[in-house]
């Protein structure tokens, strides 16, 4: 006998099950509003489809679609129309910003002998898009200088600080010289950067094959890896100052808009790059004579690794066209019906370096899969309480041109309106990558627990979890990852179009997206295209299908929460670990630099490699002060008791419904405390005092950024003034989170102490 012959009307039903559960406390309009919402949310998981993603990827794929090219402009019309017939608002937003192409590029090797390298990437027979030549954006690095250079050349490993450091303690210096550098451990822009802070004139950066080559497989076209021609492309504009239109910071770049003149720009690097295959890099690196580079210097090319400074000797030329180029994001809306002022936004980019299937269609499909099924639940009868915001970012590729240049332009209404932003960039096979926000942190878990992989039928959650646990590096950390339900969020620094939403206008945000078990070396070359993510990457389009459901479902729940789902608790104890590891840090730096000075006092410090090559005698270094961390220590109880106090009140259950719009706005304005208008030290468009990139990491975030990097700059002033700061940031935030609480305890007045 059916239930319905029992209790005619499915109200009765919700209404006896509530009952049973031991949830009556809940009222039945609101019982029945939760059992709508999980309906919809099952009929939104069964919808992403496969075929579709595959059918969109080859679409959008299928030709050159760079900043200025005629299918970048194509991509963006399509995407507009085929937003609009799923039954969003659309429409296209442009921006005018600077966009330098290459004209002439050169690199010979002039002595000891002579070698000119090809800078092209050879067609593939099997890869019908890698013969597109004629549309194919040429491997260079974009923003670098304009330069003709001929210098001898020096091997800095991957050319980061500490690569320097060791060339200093080698007595080594690229004063006067031109460095090739590898990939890898930093964003490629830091390694110019660092380069022309220690003299150099001129920087090649090339892809060795011990990270991306065939060290770690076979290559393209019988495996996934870079193929010996293969290039990397990829900005060098140094975004840890500020991304976007280098011309145009802090505003939007339209017509009107105030630029900067190109000489006074910031962002541009101070000595021409290049970057190379490792088949081109070869002949330069082995050139290079004494001394024998360290073992941790060593790559997978079949030669000794030399640092030099020559006998090679290099001629650099890099000639750009210093154009303005219009970008075009696809902005597509679903209003909401009850809170339309506030606003749930989605974003991945839509432009590429040459057809980029994996970089960044597969997660762009993923996206158009989300909008596709939002459109069949609109035509059903659902609405989106809040306001549904879908973007398709142009330029994200030259420095996140698109998503910046729209929230500069947007800033005051995204601080009103913006609840949360959700991001993605790519996506293949394995596991799932979440990072952002900590107070998502509980969010995300709980929305990763409801996403099964289709491989293993594990929650995508538990599948991180026992990964984790297998990669733990010992017994302790495996012990301890067992006993946690719950996995962290990474935090989240620089790379991709999140960046302005957290960390100038401290908007909450996350990215979301699978991988590691796809590995490939097809990064920002002509090959990344469909032929080689059909073959090599998520060749069924399972991962895509869960991307959609993943980040589909978590913008469903941000949209229909009756109270937004911050939580506070694992926020307070992620800041309080990130204290003491800055607390940690000084320690460590004072000891090393005490131990240091002692062996130089003792006469122990000598050179690593000949002494004859020392041109730098040792020195004896500051020893740190022991700063005052006070103010930070005292902080934290603050923080740790207003969160306690807030997630108790929030579980409280049923809420006033005139009291939301309060509280929601008190919520979103506790994740705007995050940042302070003055920014951070030396670069303030940059606002967050919790999360930034490093300012020599490029991507790789640096938590407390403005203590942290004080520190380890050996800044010991402007340590003490930016836990101060932070300080009486947490502080503020910490009030704000306390006023979201009396609201809901009016309400509950059991809950009142």
């Amino acid at each position: 006998m059916r239930l319905s012959t029992i209790w005619p009307t499915k109200p009765f039903l919700i209404a006896f099950c509530m009952l049973w559960s031991g949830l009556m406390f809940i009222p039945y309009a609101e019982a029945q509003s939760l059992s709508q919402d999980s309906v919809w949310e099952k009929e939104f998981l069964g919808m992403p489809n496969a075929d579709s993603l595959s059918f969109h990827m080859k679409k959008l794929s299928a030709r050159p679609h760079h900043v200025g090219s005629a299918y970048d402009r194509e991509n963006a019309e399509w995407l507009r129309a085929l937003l609009s017939s799923y039954g969003f608002d659309t429409r296209i937003e442009s921006f005018d910003v600077l966009f330098p192409a290459p004209v002439e590029r050169a690199l010979e090797l002039v002595e000891p002998v002579r070698y000119t390298a090809s800078l092209r990437e050879p067609v593939v027979p099997d890869d019908p898009t890698s013969a597109q030549q004629d549309e194919q954006l040429p491997s260079y690095n974009a923003y670098s200088i304009d330069g003709d250079v001929s210098a001898p050349l020096v091997y800095v490993n991957f050319g980061i600080p500490d690569d320097y450091e060791e060339l200093e303690r080698l007595g080594i210096s690229v004063k006067g010289c031109i460095v090739i550098a590898r990939y890898g451990r930093s964003w490629r822009g830091i390694k110019p950067k660092v380069a022309a802070e220690h003299g150099a004139v001129g920087c090649i950066i090339y892809s060795d094959p011990h990270e991306d080559g065939f060290f770690e497989g076979d290559v393209y076209p019988q495996g996934a890896w870079r193929p010996r021609e293969g290039v990397q492309r990829g900005s060098v504009m140094d975004m840890p100052v500020y991304p976007g239109d280098p011309l145009t910071p802090g505003v939007g770049a339209t017509r009107s808009a105030r630029r900067i003149p190109l000489g006074e720009c910031p962002t541009l690097t101070k000595i021409p790059v290049l970057p190379v295959s490792y088949g081109d890099a070869q002949p330069f690196l082995q050139a290079l004579a004494v001394p024998v580079a360290p073992d941790d210097w060593r790559g997978a090319l079949p030669i000794t690794y030399h640092i030099g400074p020559g006998p090679a000797r290099v001629h650099l030329k890099v000639k750009c066209s210093w154009d303005t180029k219009t970008i075009n994001d696809v902005i597509a809306r679903i209003p909401g019906k009850v809170y339309p002022d506030e606003w749930v936004v989605r974003g991945n980019h839509h432009d590429a370096w040459v057809n980029g299937a994996e970089d960044p269609i597969s997660g762009l499909v993923a996206l158009l899969e989300e909008a596709r099924a939002f459109g069949s639940l609109l035509r059903e009868g659902w609405r989106p309480k809040r306001t549904i915001v879908y973007c398709a970012w142009d330029g994200e590729e030259e420095g996140l041109l698109g998503s910046t240049e729209w929230s500069e332009q947007h800033a005051d209404d995204l601080r009103r309106h913006a609840v949360a932003y959700i991001n993605s960039d790519g996506n293949g096979r394995g596991y799932i990558g979440m990072a952002g926000t900590h107070t998502l942190e509980h969010f995300m878990n709980k929305v990763a627990e409801e996403i099964h992989d289709p491989e293993t039928g594990l929650s995508v959650l538990e599948r991180s979890r026992l990964r984790r646990i297998s990669d733990a590096g010992n017994p302790e950390d495996r012990k301890q990852l067992r006993e946690k339900k719950a996995v962290p969020l990474g935090a989240l620094g620089s790379g991709s179009d999140y960046t302005a939403f957290i960390d100038h206008l401290g908007i909450a945000s996350l990215n979301l997206g699978y991988g590691g078990e796809d590995g490939g070396g097809i990064y920002h070359s002509i090959y990344d295209d469909y032929s080689w993510y059909k073959r090599f990457s998520d060749t069924s389009f399972a991962y895509g299908r869960l991307l959609a459901q993943t980040a589909g479902l978590s913008v469903l729940r941000l949209a229909d929460a009756d109270i937004l789902p911050f939580t506070f608790q694992n926020f307070s104890a992620t800041v309080s670990r990130y204290v003491d590891e800055v607390e940690k840090l000084l320690k460590e730096k004072r000891d090393e630099i005490v131990e240091r000075n002692a062996q130089i006092a003792e006469g122990v410090f000598t050179a690593i490699s000949d002494p004859k090559h020392l041109q730098v005698p040792p020195h004896v270094s500051e020893v740190p002060p022991y700063l005052n961390f006070a103010p930070l220590e005292n902080a934290l109880p603050v923080l740790k008791k207003a969160s306690e106090r807030y997630d108790q009140a929030v579980g409280a259950g049923f809420h006033d419904p005139g009291a939301l719009p309060k509280i929601n706005r008190l919520l979103m304005e506790s994740q705007l405390s995050m940042t302070d208008r003055d920014g951070l030290p030396g670069r303030p468009w940059f606002r967050n005092l919790i999360y930034a990139p490093g300012l020599y990491t490029g991507y790789g975030v640096k938590t407390l950024p403005g203590v942290r990097e004080a520190i380890e700059q050996k800044h010991w002033a402007e340590a003490e003034t930016q836990i101060a700061r932070l300080a009486a940031q947490l502080t503020r935030m910490a009030s704000v989170i306390d006023s979201t609480t009396g609201e809901i305890e009016a309400l509950h007045p059991e809950l009142k102490r």
